[in-house]
C-alpha cells in the first residue's frame, strides 16, 4: 500500500519540519504511480509563512515518481554563501552569480541528465562540507562512522546529530500519528 505524501513527509522531513536541519528529501508517488505536484505545491503554500518551501527536483518520466526537497530557503541560503562552500559548489559547475534558486535549477538538471548521482546534494541538505567533500574523494569508501550520510569528518559530533535527527523523527512521527497537523509540528 502506497504511503501519503503526508505520511512520507513527516518521516523523511521532520527534523527540517522542526528546525533543526536546513532541508530533506524523499521520493513520492500518488495513488496512480504519478508525482504528487497539486499536493507538493499545497504543502509550500501552507508551511511558506514557517519559512518552509517544498520543490519537486526530478520526476521520474518512467516510473512517474519524484524527488520532493523540502527547506528552509534562508538557512540554505545562509549555508550555500559560506566562502568555502561557494568554492566548492563552484568546482561542481555552479557559478558565482547563482542564487539559490538558480542553484536548485541546475541541481535538478543534474538529477535529469547525471548517470551518476549529484553528490554536491549534500550541501543543499546541510550536510557537513568535510563529509560531502570526503564522500566524493573516496567514492563512498574509507568513511569513519555511516548513518543519515557517511562521515569523513568528526564521527562523535554526526553521531550526536544523527541521535538528534532520529530522537526528533520520532517524536514528530508520534505526534503526527496522535493527531497533530503537519503545519503544527512545523517550526516557525
Amino acid at each position: 500500500m502506497e504511503r501519503s505524501l503526508d505520511e512520507i513527509m513527516v518521516e523523511q522531513c521532520a527534523p527540517t519540519l522542526a528546525g533543526i536541519k536546513p532541508a530533506s528529501l524523499f521520493r513520492c508517488r500518488a495513488d496512480g504511480g504519478r508525482c504528487p505536484k497539486e499536493a507538493v505545491e499545497r504543502w509550500s503554500r501552507e508551511l511558506g509563512p514557517r519559512g518552509i518551501v517544498l520543490r519537486v527536483l526530478k520526476t521520474c518520466p518512467v516510473t512517474g515518481a519524484c524527488m520532493v526537497y523540502l527547506y528552509r530557503p534562508l538557512w540554505l541560503q545562509r549555508l550555500v554563501n559560506e566562502p568555502q562552500t561557494r568554492a566548492f559548489l563552484y568546482e561542481c559547475g555552479y557559478g558565482p552569480e547563482l542564487d539559490v534558486d538558480a542553484m536548485l535549477e541546475r541541481l535538478s538538471g543534474r538529477f535529469c541528465l547525471e548517470e551518476e548521482y549529484p553528490h554536491e546534494i549534500g550541501v543543499f541538505l546541510g550536510y557537513p562540507l568535510e563529509d560531502v567533500v570526503g564522500f566524493i574523494r573516496h567514492r563512498g569508501r574509507e568513511f569513519t562512522l555511516s548513518g543519515c550520510w557517511k562521515v569523513y569528518g568528526d564521527p562523535q559530533a554526526a553521531r550526536r546529530r544523527f541521535d538528534q535527527y532520529h530522537r526528533c523523527a520520532q517524536r514528530c512521527r508520534a505526534r503526527f500519528l496522535a493527531g497533530t497537523p503537519i503545519a503544527a509540528l512545523a517550526a516557525g
